[in-house]
């Protein structure tokens, strides 16, 4: 098994990432988080842009999934690529010194001449690790033929084609994509308990990716704000 991927099997990793318009992107709050979920035990990190690539290279000795995305995510996201949707896009996180690079590999309209493949063999190419976000069973399975090296349900419910009703994990795609590929699945989005981290890897996940329920405090008390209008 690749060394990167021995180190993150059957762990948690931290997703640390804010918008430009909130308080945590300030780059010296953005270095707390990750120490502190690094400190919490955190195996892995999930961060965006080069300079928090750069920083997480730094301040962890962890592997780090590096992603680019735009600065203002757009209402109608769930037509959109615009998770490292380029192959420029990837160079600038590989150049930071990203372990693994995500990006966007549903079936939507890339609004680039660039496809999947391309993106895939690019990545390789610079000796990184691909990783495929996708929202689809038929996503998974097609990014897996085509030499990715992780496949993660990071956008499950996040097109237009994969919307759902629940605001649970989609631990279902996780379960079937393991049963089916041989590639490591990541189950990532819409976890917000231990309970569902333990399901997740009795669903055959290879890690677990863990966002707004540890690192983005506004959603936190957002919950807990519901439940109190609700009196």
């Amino acid at each position: 098994m690749n060394e990167v991927l021995g180190k993150i099997k059957n762990k948690i990793i931290v997703s640390v990432q804010a918008m430009p318009s909130e308080p945590l992107y300030d780059e010296v709050c953005i270095n707390a988080l990750i120490k502190s979920v690094i400190n919490g035990g955190a195996a892995g990190l999930r961060v965006a842009g080069v300079r928090d690539v750069k920083n997480a290279k730094k301040l962890a000795d962890v592997p780090v999934i590096g992603i680019t995305k735009p600065s203002k995510i757009p209402s109608n996201y769930k037509e959109l690529v615009y998770i490292t949707p380029t192959i420029k896009d990837a160079a600038s996180i590989i150049d930071a010194g990203a372990d693994i690079v995500a990006f966007d590999a549903t079936f939507r309209n890339r609004g680039t001449k660039e496809n999947i493949l391309q993106i895939i063999n690019f990545i390789h190419s610079k000796g990184r690790l691909a990783m495929a976000d996708i929202s689809t069973f038929e996503e998974g399975i097609i990014n897996s033929l085509l030499g990715a090296d992780i496949i993660s349900t990071t956008l499950s419910g996040y097109t237009t084609y994969s919307e759902k009703n629940s605001s649970e994990p989609d631990f279902e795609l996780a379960e079937k994509l393991s049963k089916t590929i041989d590639v490591p699945i990541i189950l990532e989005g819409r976890i917000w308990s231990p309970e569902e981290v333990t399901k997740a890897f009795d669903s055959g996940a290879f890690s677990v990716v863990i966002g707004s329920a540890i690192t983005r405090p506004q959603l936190i008390t957002k919950r807990f704000v519901k439940a109190a209008e609700q009196l």
